[in-house]
């Protein structure tokens, strides 16, 4: 790849990062989004006259249509980012270029994605390219929030009978050794998404005064829920077949014992149940449900026992346990101390897709094509996404992103510090032209 061709690159993702676009909770006001729309128009004037567009509240929707009747495939990347607190190397939204990197909020989540599917549309219209299936376009302004836009767009979608071959949007990165032992580049595609709920944990009492505290106080109680969740197997622990197929594929790169036992995850699937959530808390993530208590309140003064006191939970459930059983499992839990359980949000199911599929073996083939030395390997993210609601529409939702990251540049998303090597852009837009192209014949 040339060097004029990065900076390139790297100039126009930089000016999608100064455009800044934080998307808050119950934010109704969307002008910062429509603007973001404008520089995209600006930047992809051919694919914009292209295509036919749809604004959904702040989120848009792009078909580009092809020349025959082949089933359409869905590329998306939301353009939203989060708040960026903290003191940065170098500002947040300010799309520096240094040291070899773009520098700032959307770097990896997910401006880099949206800029790169996008661009590559763009230079396959300036050559002349005309796909044989439609292809379409989403990028959502409230994935970072209650995911309202990819709601709509898929309910519309499905109330207008459209369906895709293929839907494919943010998820696993290309990591060296993604779980200890497996030296090799992997490009972790993800066949599905733990769902997400929120969960509200309230204990009563008839409050007093802070001087003659009596025995398990609203807030003590809660503390020893707390503990005892952490503590006890709440929640059931399977081994699915996306799980599976992980373990398998990275076998490839280990040596020794644990090769063979990852080699035939099926036969040692007790043992490695109970071995991985050791070995890495991601991995752990994916063979059960996991709870994380993120909010907590008490009383307003210091010298005042609450009447009332609550904490947050942050619920992944597993696709084998489900919501509601995951719900259930810890609100029984709670009873046990007299503790109430409320949904606040009941999250939204979605099932994991094939990682046999034609469609799986399009995006493996892409990686082949544009990075040499990496190997594939489905994953389940524990994380969420707009694509969950495109299983409404498609079969074969993947989540993966065409970067090469490193452990450092994981950990800036939704950080500080959140960056994105220059030399990275170029490989994730010929990725996307692969897509867009070899989809066609598929």
């Amino acid at each position: 790849m040339s060097d004029r061709r990065s900076r390139e690159y790297a100039n126009r993702l930089s000016l999608l990062i100064q455009t800044e676009t934080v998307s808050l909770d119950k934010q109704t006001d969307r002008a910062k989004f429509y603007r973001f729309y404008r520089v995209l128009g600006e930047m992809f004037p051919r694919l914009f006259a292209a295509c036919e567009a749809e604004d959904f509240d702040g989120s848009f929707l792009l078909r580009w249509k092809g020349s025959g009747e082949n089933e359409p495939i869905l590329l998306m990347n939301h353009h939203d980012v989060v708040e960026a607190p903290g003191e940065w190397k170098y500002p947040a939204f300010s799309g520096a270029q240094a040291e070899g990197k773009v520098w700032g909020r959307g770097a990896l989540d997910t401006k880099s994605g949206l800029f790169a599917m996008l661009q590559a549309a763009e230079e396959l219209l300036t050559e002349g390219f005309v796909p044989l299936q439609d292809v379409w376009f989403l990028s959502a302004c409230t994935e970072e929030t209650d995911g309202s836009g990819a709601d709509t767009i898929s309910r519309t979608l499905q109330e207008r009978g459209i369906t895709f071959s293929l839907v494919l949007d943010e998820g696993g990165m290309i990591l060296y050794e993604p779980i200890g032992g497996a030296k090799a580049s992997y490009a972790m595609i993800g066949v599905g998404e733990k769902g997400c709920v929120d969960l509200r944990f309230t204990a009563r009492s008839s409050g007093g005064h802070a001087s003659t505290p009596p025995k398990n106080t609203p807030l003590v109680r809660l503390g020893k829920f707390m503990a005892a969740a952490e503590k006890q197997k709440i929640f059931s622990v399977n081994m699915s077949d996306g799980v599976a197929a992980m373990l398998k594929s990275l076998s490839s790169s280990m040596h020794g014992p644990t090769k063979f036992f990852l080699a035939h995850p099926r036969l040692f699937a007790p043992l490695l149940t109970h071995v991985l959530p050791k070995i890495s808390n991601t991995a752990g993530a994916m063979l059960k449900t996991t709870l994380a208590f993120t909010m907590a309140s008490g009383s307003e003064g210091s010298n005042v026992l609450p009447q009332e006191a609550w904490v947050v939970g942050n619920m992944r459930y597993s696709h084998h346990q489900g919501g509601e059983a995951s719900i259930e499992a810890i609100a029984a839990l709670a009873r046990e101390y007299g503790i109430e359980t409320e949904v606040l949000d009941g999250g939204f199911d979605s099932p994991i897709s094939d990682h046999t599929s034609a469609a799986f073996g399009l995006v493996e083939r892409a990686v082949g094509h544009v990075f040499k030395d990496v190997k594939t390997a489905p994953y389940v993210m524990t994380a969420a996404s707009d694509c969950r609601y495109m299983s409404r529409v498609c079969k074969n939702c993947l989540r993966f992103s065409p970067f090469r990251i490193t452990d450092e540049q994981m950990a800036s998303i939704h950080g500080i510090n959140e960056n994105v090597d220059v030399s990275a852009l170029a490989p994730a837009v010929d990725f996307y032209r692969y897509i867009m192209t070899e989809g066609s014949h598929e």
